[in-house]
């Protein structure tokens, strides 16, 4: 009915004393026990907002008692006058379980840096891309696209490396600092007065509203499928590189074929450049002058990735660096969605505001896919046939919910896989900003499409999910067929 075994157990054990008491009699305290436990089980399981109301209560004391510990606030060692190694991280949060070490060298691209998830037992790298964009293309271009996602996504599923790929969209806010250099450099000194003068009205015009997009992916593979290749490659961190570098190597083209330009494989430097503009979007002007004027040298250091300061977080928010970040999860209509249809979570409103957009995709292996389609299956034709043999009629949507798994069961049974995917968007400002009226936009542009969920209690941790590309933010719950 829609539970977990979990809670399907707690109501059990709350309907038992209620069942002993009528039993016995004592239709006084039955009726005592059943306001009590029924009270009990409603908080297990009515959702409020995608949680359970114990859950809330769980995690508001945590939270609070994270605010009174002083865990929530966190400083960086260099600000707080400490010595730090330049080649380790200094991260808050959940990031704290995460460590980027180097790979041996990736064909001419140079050393990749590896995101090993300490806690999940992960290994992954990640990409920088360019591409074009989606707005302009036509619905037939766009379904094209969709099918060599999946196609990608298949072959995933039928890798014993990797299972999942992360897509992030930033959008940056274009100051216009690599303009400025190269008007600087490039300048003719004795133009025409009317000729700079209209060159200063459309820098003024175009450049209050413009906007770069920053595109990642991450690619990642569980210890258990990592550790047999890496021991044939000679074990640690280099015989996982070398184990990931061989998918890393096939999946350059496939993503070409979505429209990607280039791809480029973050080094340590450009890993501690994407952590770090993801903190604090106003340092990208330097680091782009430095790299523009050829003064970056060996680029920024690991050590420099994170925040300078994170202070408590509000239940509703979180703040970083002098920004504030309100981050969603989105849940995806019944009646689906098309490529390209999320493109409006992108859209800026004001000038300054930065969006981003995450999809974290798993690919399940055969073995979990047929184990959870047939579950599915189970499930619906249980509900169809007790409904059935009270004389009730399924509804609309039961039907339509049997109808697809059996759908489902045979798509796998045809070598389709099943695709687990989480969707995370975030809205961020500068903190003197008001961040409500941003938020109200960023949920008024998804409206009529899909439903925005706002991960209040967990916004620090819903921040890695849907703005860093380290490949965090896939739940371990349900998932839908590819």
């Amino acid at each position: 009915m829609g539970l977990t075994p979990l809670q399907a157990l707690v109501c059990i054990a709350l309907g038992a004393p209620v069942l002993w008491a009528i039993s016995a009699g004592r239709f006084a305290d039955a009726g005592i026990l059943l306001l009590v436990c029924g009270t009990i089980a409603a908080l297990v399981v009515v959702p409020v907002r995608g949680r359970p109301a114990m859950r809330w209560l769980v995690h508001l004391v945590l939270f609070e008692v994270g605010i009174i510990t002083g865990w929530s606030r966190w400083q960086s060692k260099a600000a707080a006058g400490m010595p730090v190694d330049p080649n380790e991280p200094d991260l808050p949060g959940a990031l704290q379980r995460v460590s980027f070490p180097d790979g041996p060298q990736f064909r001419d691209v140079g050393r990749v840096c590896l995101i090993h998830d300490t806690v999940e037992g992960r290994w992954g790298a990640a990409a920088r891309l360019t591409h074009s964009g989606v707005g302009m293309l036509s619905d037939e271009q766009c379904e094209r696209l969709a099918n060599r996602l999946g196609t990608l996504l298949l072959s995933l599923g039928h890798r014993d490396v990797v299972d999942r790929l992360s897509l992030l969209v930033r959008t940056v806010p274009d100051d216009g600092t690599e303009y400025e250099v190269w008007r600087g450099d490039h300048e003719i000194r004795d133009a025409p007065a009317l000729a700079r003068q209209a060159n200063a009205e459309l820098d003024h015009i175009i450049g209050n509203v413009s906007v770069r997009h920053e595109l990642f992916v991450v690619v990642s593979g569980s210890e258990d499928k990592l550790r047999k290749p890496a021991a044939a490659a000679g074990g640690g961190v280099a015989g996982r590189a070398q184990a990931l570098y061989r998918v890393l190597d096939g999946l350059e083209d496939p993503l070409k074929a979505l429209g990607a330009r280039t791809v480029q494989w973050l080094d340590g430097p450009g890993m501690a450049e994407a952590l770090r503009t993801g903190f604090n979007p106003a340092a990208r002007a330097l680091l782009a002058a430095a790299n523009e004027r050829g003064t970056r040298g060996r680029g920024l250091e690991k050590a420099a990735a994170g925040p300078t300061a994170t202070p408590v977080p509000s239940a509703r928010s979180y703040t970083h660096d002098g920004f504030t970040t309100v981050a969603y999860t989105a849940l995806m209509p019944e009646a689906g969605t098309v490529f390209g249809s999320l493109g409006p979570l992108l859209a800026v409103r004001s000038a300054g505001e930065r969006r981003t957009l995450a999809i974290h995709y798993e690919v399940l292996d055969a073995r979990r896919a047929q184990r959870a389609v047939r579950g599915n299956r189970f499930r619906t034709n249980v509900m169809t046939d007790m409904k059935r043999r009270k004389g009730f009629n399924a509804s609309a949507m039961e039907e339509r919910d049997a109808r697809g798994a059996l759908v489902q069961e045979r798509a796998v049974a045809a070598g389709h896989s099943v695709v687990r995917f989480a969707l995370a968007a975030s809205v961020t400002v500068p903190s003197s900003w008001n961040v409500e009226d941003h938020a109200a936009r960023l949920e008024n542009d998804a409206s009529g499409r899909f439903r925005l969920l706002r991960l209040e209690l967990a916004q620090d941790s819903a921040f890695v999910a849907a703005v860093l590309p380290v490949g965090i933010g896939l739940p371990r719950q349900r998932g839908g067929l590819l």
